[in-house]
């Protein structure tokens, strides 16, 4: 009965148990009601822009394939499964779920059971009225049970903390892939950017030689001077050698491309071919919306709130420890009694221990965990307002640069018609090959500037969506 008794106390004080520590409220951040950054209702891109729907909202895995390139939505693929910061990043969270399972094992009681052999040898000196001469041998099988009982949620507190910290490494997961997925698309488009320009130059370097050799034929019938044809000569060397120039960089773009999707160089190929930038339209939700869609973000936040937990752990060693330990089993000095019903033994007993001085030890714990919770916050914070930042940084560039592409249109038209005045006056000789020299400088500069600019307004696309967390779900 006084067993009973004692079960039923030891249960009604765990069920009474409370969890010591602060309650966690999400840590406040400066959040604006509107991004400044938006186009103008007269910009370029108002045309195409959209504000982000409820169901848009939703992060969508494929947003890559909003540009609408084959070779990139393989490559895209490639990265969840060889990229290799994604699968540490993936180790390190299954280390982390694993933990919770350690941590939460404290709150049920630790069994052990084993058997032991002792022999002993008594001698005959002494008091030969208490001992026996001889040897004797002892079978023992015995349990052991022990619990501590968590009165105060030191292991709730570390649970909570353990779950928090998985989660945030679950969030960690998502930022490894949205940010090695965001610069191979980045690595992509400069790569493509680099295509064109190529392109750009080696027709470009197709029609100096065409021009050289009118040249050439002129000075030949008199009409031109061998200046002239030294002149075109350089334009088309110099072009050549730009393009040669250009290779160096795209095979750089090409080797990391290669590492993003977990490959040696050597085995990635990707062939040079005429492909159009499409910045794609960009929805954009409320800045609130951010703090939900950033995985950073969400790793941040779930970093305080592991913190928070930590307090708690901290503080419940200011508190009496409550402790049950139990044993039984059987004992004998021969194996044929060891199962017999005298063999057995048991003991219980609880017992409830409070540190009376520590030197100061478990408050020096509690202020280091709050101290670590303020930090926590403050990496919080600077998380959102690094994500406000880069989210304003790139609605700047994909506006500005969507208005530079128009304006960079228009001067490649200019330089063009220039370039054709320029050469009929030369070929009527009203003028001399410099004049032609001149108007093809300005045509390749302005033509290889508009493809620069594409390729940054691309780029910039992609760190916008990066930016905002990741792609939308169809309208």
């Amino acid at each position: 009965m006084r067993y009973a008794a004692f079960i039923t106390t030891l249960t009604a004080l765990l069920c009474s148990a409370c969890a010591v520590g602060p309650r966690y409220k999400p840590p406040s951040a400066p959040v604006p009601a509107a991004f400044k950054e938006q186009p103008a209702p007269d910009s370029t891109l108002a045309a195409e822009w959209q504000a982000a729907r409820p169901r848009d909202d939703a992060i969508r895995t494929n947003w890559w394939e909003a540009f609408q390139d084959p070779v990139l939505n393989a490559l895209e693929e490639q990265v969840a499964v060889s990229n290799q910061t994604v699968a540490q990043a993936e180790a390190q969270f299954r280390a982390a779920r694993a933990a919770i399972r350690g941590v939460r094992a404290d709150l049920f009681p630790t069994v052990t059971a084993g058997t032991s052999v002792t022999v002993s040898h008594a001698s005959l000196s002494g008091s030969a009225d208490r001992i026996t001469a001889g040897t004797n041998t002892v079978f023992q099988l015995p349990i052991d049970f022990s619990y501590e009982a968590d009165l105060w949620g030191r292991v709730r507190r570390s649970v909570e903390s353990s779950v928090a910290t998985a989660q945030a490494s679950s969030a960690d997961v998502q930022t490894a892939l949205l940010s090695t997925r965001a610069e191979l698309a980045g690595d992509y488009f400069e790569l493509r950017g680099l295509d064109a320009q190529i392109a750009l130059l080696t027709e470009t370097a197709a029609a100096y030689e065409r021009a050289l050799q009118l040249t050439t034929a002129r000075f030949n019938q008199g009409v031109a001077s061998g200046v002239d044809v030294a002149q075109a000569q350089t334009q088309l060397d110099t072009t050549r050698e730009q393009t040669t120039d250009l290779a160096v960089a795209r095979a750089g773009f090409e080797h990391a491309i290669a590492i993003l999707v977990g490959k040696p160089p050597a085995d990635l190929t990707i062939s040079s071919e005429p492909v159009p930038l499409r910045p794609p339209p960009i929805p954009v939700m409320v800045p609130s919306r951010l703090l939900e869609r950033r995985p950073d973000v969400a790793a941040a936040e779930r970093r305080v709130a592991a913190a928070n937990a930590e307090i708690g752990v901290a503080e419940a060693p200011f508190f009496p420890t409550l402790a049950l330990t139990a044993s039984g089993g059987v004992a004998s000095s021969t194996l044929a009694s060891l199962l017999s019903v005298p063999s057995r033994f048991w003991s219980i007993g609880p017992s409830l221990v409070e540190t009376v001085f520590d030197g100061g030890r478990r408050r020096s714990i509690k202020e280091q965990a709050v101290a670590n919770f303020d930090n926590a916050v403050a990496m919080y914070r600077q998380n959102v307002l690094t994500a406000f930042q880069e989210v304003e940084d790139n609605l700047a560039a994909v506006r500005v640069l969507a208005d530079e592409s128009t304006q960079a249109a228009d001067a490649v038209a200019s330089a063009n018609r220039s370039l054709a005045l320029a050469t009929n006056r030369y070929t009527a000789g009203v003028t001399t090959y410099l004049e032609v020299i001149t108007a093809q400088a300005i045509a390749l500069r302005n033509q290889i500037s508009a493809v620069d600019v594409t390729t940054r307004r691309t780029t910039a696309s992609v760190l916008l969506i990066k930016a905002l967390g990741g792609g939308w779900s169809g309208g």
